[in-house]
């Protein structure tokens, strides 16, 4: 079966079209600057090569229009039309306490969804928007649903519970729920078998380190911890959130700026992290650059992004009462040798030895600790695409 696997964000579509049975991506692409002028859709496919053109789309309608286009084109498609495709997987942001797995889409489904909007502003009304899109133009084909937080509802309560009135809980739903696990579940799984070790008997530590980052604690095949937490603000620090901080500081902030509680969230959102901290960028490519030129606020900035990952890991450790794999995933986890490099050298006291060689890779999958490291740690590439197109199949048979 063909799976369509969408991604949304506010103004762009990822997709990706996957042959459920051999896995194989038949094309991919991103359709960029929806809403905005000069949008366009990159794509690329087994018959050809990546390419961008650029094309009006005001809306989600007309970027999965585009998507569609690009797929049954003649020379460079990969179907004849969209009948041979047998179900949309999307991903979702956030399905608060009401969904513990993947579910096919319905309008109980979606009213649900919606309800969650608020836990997720940036992203789930985002991820609506396609879901409602590929429903009005795809209109026999089924559409299932696959949430950052659902692998995380394994939690146990002490993980998930914030020390608030116990009202905001019971009344709110206000609670951790942790996000990226679609990504967590695909690395900790493909980490077993790489060790070929069972699932259920692993305990592994998986850094999904991108623009925004959260670390798991993966205990016998279930997440018993995760740095996110409501939103997916907390945590680390990440490109451009803050992670963690002193919740005073935001009446602080309020005191002498004038700012409201919605003005700050947006700072704490989208200006502060490795960006705020440097002046320079959320990109670390630009920060090592600045660092080389002996800028020493990207150098402090790197240096508490590295900071607060070790405190993570070092939590999760406690958390699982041991480790036996750490997996560095997402776009600065799979690429930045000099990040993993660095946490890994505050975890010298758990017998952690890093092979230099294998870590300056970028990209590969590869074991980074050296044979004798007593705790064993890995560069796997997340494929968050082929995870929900598997969640899709499940789900329909």
């Amino acid at each position: 079966m063909e799976v369509l696997v969408i991604n949304c964000g506010s103004s762009s579509l990822k997709f990706q079209l996957i042959n459920s049975d051999n896995e194989k991506v038949l094309a991919k692409g991103l359709c960029e600057r929806i809403g905005i002028s000069g949008s366009a859709i990159t794509y690329e496919s087994v018959n050809c090569e990546k390419n961008t053109k650029e094309i009006d789309m005001p809306t989600h309608n007309e970027a999965i229009t585009a998507v569609i286009s690009a797929l049954t084109a003649e020379n460079t498609g990969v179907i004849k039309d969209m009948s041979e495709v047998g179900a949309v997987g999307h991903r979702v942001v956030h399905g608060g306490e009401y969904f513990s797995k993947s579910a096919l889409v319905t309008e109980d489904v979606l009213e649900k969804i919606e309800k969650c909007n608020n836990l997720a502003p940036l992203h789930n009304p985002a991820n609506i928007i396609g879901i409602k899109a590929c429903m009005k133009i795809m209109k026999d084909t089924p559409n299932v649903v696959v949430f950052d937080t659902a692998f995380h509802q394994t939690m146990p309560e002490e993980a998930y519970l914030y020390a608030l009135p116990r009202e905001y809980y019971d009344d709110y739903k206000i609670r951790r729920y942790g996000f990226h696990g679609t990504s967590h579940s695909f690395v900790s799984k493909r980490a077993a078998a790489i060790c070929g070790k069972p699932y259920n008997e692993l305990k592994t530590i998986v850094c999904h380190l991108g623009n925004g980052a959260s670390i798991c604690a993966v205990d016998g095949g279930k997440s018993v911890d995760t740095s996110m937490g409501l939103t997916p603000l907390a945590g680390v620090i990440m490109g451009t959130r803050s992670g963690d901080i002193d919740p005073g500081i935001l009446e602080v902030i309020a005191n002498h700026t004038g700012k409201n509680i919605s003005e700050i969230t947006e700072i704490l959102n989208k200006k502060s992290g490795v960006a705020g901290l440097s002046g320079v960028s959320s990109d670390f490519r630009d920060i090592e650059k600045a660092i080389s030129e002996g800028n020493e606020n990207a150098k402090s900035a790197f240096d508490a992004y590295v900071h607060t990952v070790v405190k993570f890991i070092g939590a999760y450790v406690a958390v699982m009462n041991g480790v036996d794999v750490i997996a560095f995933t997402a776009g600065v986890g799979e690429n930045n040798g000099h990040v993993r490099k660095d946490v890994c050298s505050h975890l010298k006291y758990l017998g952690i030895e890093i092979d230099d060689e294998a870590n300056s890779k970028r990209g590969e999958e590869v074991m980074i600790s050296t044979k004798e490291s007593k705790v064993k740690v890995y560069v796997i590439p997340t494929n968050e695409e082929l995870a929900i197109a598997r969640e899709t199949v499940e789900v329909l048979a």
